[in-house]
């Protein structure tokens, strides 16, 4: 898959109805998988949205997922970018730029889903999450 950007939006226990609506919206293919799914089934957080995508006919993508108990939930800052593919050079060179500099919150390594993973906040405030497949 190429690499590609798009927006990633958090929500406070409600990405499962947001996601279904956006879907009314635009139309598409919705992907939700839930906390349990991946590796929570006992937890707090085992019936809400770890990952939610949604792949418009038009080529709009839209990623979601709700905030974990623990993590805080902060309106209006609820959006991230999100690059994702499986160019890894691609993607790690992105990596290394957006997060020079910047605050790493998850660090770019194999995750519980198979895919490694990073998040962090760039120099400028802006929120990162790296997926690479």
């Amino acid at each position: 898959m190429p690499s590609r950007l798009n927006p990633y939006l958090s929500f406070d226990g409600t990405a499962r109805e947001a996601m279904q609506f956006y879907r009314e919206v635009f139309g598409g293919e919705l992907t939700l998988n839930t906390f349990g799914e991946f590796g929570a089934p006992e937890g707090p957080d085992a019936n809400k949205i770890m990952h939610a995508l949604l792949e418009a006919p038009n080529g709009f993508a839209l990623m979601g997922a709700d905030t974990p108990e623990g993590m805080e939930y902060k309106p209006g800052t609820n959006i991230s970018i999100s690059l994702s593919g499986d160019d890894s050079a691609e993607l790690h060179g992105y990596w290394e730029k957006l997060s020079a500099g910047g605050t790493v919150s998850v660090p770019l390594e194999k995750q519980m889903w198979g895919d490694e993973f990073g998040a962090c906040e760039d120099r400028f405030g802006t929120q990162w999450m790296v997926n690479i497949g």
